[in-house]
């Protein structure tokens, strides 16, 4: 039953996408252009090469900050057992935002946090 359900739920899912792009392709008009095919960024027309370089410290503080965002995934379940788990809980909570903690330390020391 199982095996069966995922393959018929597989089988619903690329017959609905295939039925609706062939759907969009017959019912809409296509004039291609020019125009139509340049890039465009918020509107106002690109200029410039595309391989432009951006600081590093962009790419280091969207990395701290997904770091700290799946942390607060860890919470959740945490928050669902702590009563039935007790002390144990609550001591490993406290080590694993010491460690958290000694990171967004280095983080800061470091200058990863400044937005220059």
């Amino acid at each position: 039953m199982g095996s069966a359900s995922l393959l018929l739920l597989i089988t619903a899912a690329v017959a609905f996408s295939a039925i609706g792009i062939a759907v969009a392709k017959i019912l809409t008009k296509s004039k291609p252009n020019f125009v139509k095919g340049q890039p465009y960024e918020c509107g106002i027309p690109v200029s410039g090469s595309p391989w432009n370089q951006f600081n590093i410290g962009y790419y280091l503080f969207a990395l701290i900050f997904l770091i700290f965002d799946v942390e607060l995934i860890f919470l959740y379940p945490w928050a669902v057992v702590v009563k039935q788990v007790g002390i144990t809980a609550l001591v490993e909570i406290i080590i694993f935002f010491f460690i958290l903690f000694m990171g967004f330390l280095y983080a800061h020391k470091t200058g990863a946090l400044k937005w220059v």
